[in-house]
Formats: C-alpha cells, sequence, structure tokens
C-alpha cells in the first residue's frame, strides 16, 4: 500500500487520537525542536537545520556529496527518516567513505533518497496508515522503492529491502519544507 491521502491519514489520526504514538521529542520549546542539543526552527528548512545537528554530520556531509542539498533546501515536502552519526557508524568500515567518493555518486544517491517520503508525514499519520494497514504500513521512498512501517510498542520500526530494522527515536522535528523523524539505523534499498 503506497500513501494515504493526507486527508485520510488526519482523519485516521484524529480517530485514534488517544492510541499509541512514536517515541517523543527529545526536547520542545515554543515550537522548536532540539537534535542533539542544537534546536531545529520550524521556520528553516530540512537542510538548513540539520547543518546545525551535531548528531548529522555524516549525513549533512552525504546530502553534499550527493548533490541533494538544493532538493532538500526545495518547497518539498519531504519526511526524512534522518540517520544519526552512530547509525552511520554500524555500516561496515570503509562504507561511508566509499559512498562519498564521485564515482559513487549515484549509489549514494540512492541510498539517501530511500530516507525520504514525498510529503510531511507525521508520527500520528504515521501511526494511523500502520494501524489501518493491519500493523504494517509501505512507503513508497523518493528512490522508488518501499519502505515497510510497523509498530514496536509506542515506537515505530523502519524496515528496509534487505531486512534491516531501525527505530524512529526522534519524532516530528518540524520544518518550514516537511519533517524529520531521526532514526538509529541507516536504511538501504535492495
Amino acid at each position: 500500500m503506497t500513501l494515504l491521502s493526507k486527508a485520510t491519514l488526519i482523519a485516521t489520526a484524529v480517530a485514534i487520537s488517544g492510541c499509541t504514538t512514536m517515541s517523543p521529542m527529545a526536547g520542545t520549546a515554543g515550537g522548536i525542536s532540539y537534535v542533539g542539543g542544537a534546536a531545529m526552527y520550524p521556520n528553516q528548512t530540512i537542510v538548513a537545520n540539520a547543518v546545525n545537528s551535531p548528531d548529522h554530520t555524516t549525513l549533512v556531509a552525504a546530502v553534499k556529496a550527493a548533490g541533494l542539498v538544493d532538493t532538500l533546501s526545495g518547497a518539498g515536502p519531504f519526511t526524512v527518516f534522518a540517520p544519526t552519526n552512530t547509525a552511520f557508524g554500524k555500516l561496515p568500515a570503509g562504507t561511508v567513505d566509499t559512498l562519498v567518493l564521485p564515482q559513487n555518486k549515484s549509489t549514494l544517491q540512492s541510498v539517501l533518497t530511500y530516507h525520504v517520503v514525498p510529503g510531511r508525514v507525521t508520527a500520528a499519520e504515521l501511526i494511523a496508515l500502520i494501524q489501518s494497514s493491519g500493523g504494517r504500513a509501505t512507503l513508497t521512498t523518493v528512490q522508488g522503492a518501499p519502505l515497510y512501517a510497523t509498530l514496536m510498542g509506542s515506537t515505530v520500526m523502519l524496515t528496509d529491502a534487505k531486512g534491516n530494522s531501525g527505530h524512529v527515536t526522534q519524532a516530528d522535528v518540524l520544518q518550514s519544507n516537511g519533517v524529520i523523524h531521526v532514526v538509529d539505523t541507516v536504511l538501504m534499498p535492495a
């Protein structure tokens, strides 16, 4: 199943508003989220905020190497499942260094766009989609391959095309052109 219309998701989310939610944000104040201690301003783009996160320096370097800065600074909206530096550190030694080489740009773009879903999908909308899909939602990524979302208690689990799973560790970091959900694993397309 692909993403349902935004109106359907919102209606479903309202209907189940008393149900389980994703892990809470690491911190908010006055509509500003904090990731790794850095402020994420809802009136800034995904890229403008991500460059300030000390937890996402590897992701930012990869986005620059892949030539995706302009895209993720654009109007969107986008939902980004943003792997942390620790997530990139779980990859086999040398993987990141190899991916950011100019000759591997298309592979890097494929990996990064596999973490992006068109539209702004909040935690409530994603949970509603999971629940309305019988416990497993299929998200179509910008890369084109499916990404699967399930619930483990109150935590959203993402499973990639290779069967690897990761957790959303911080949800609903709102941006002017979408939303970021922080994840603890780099997800890989087939």
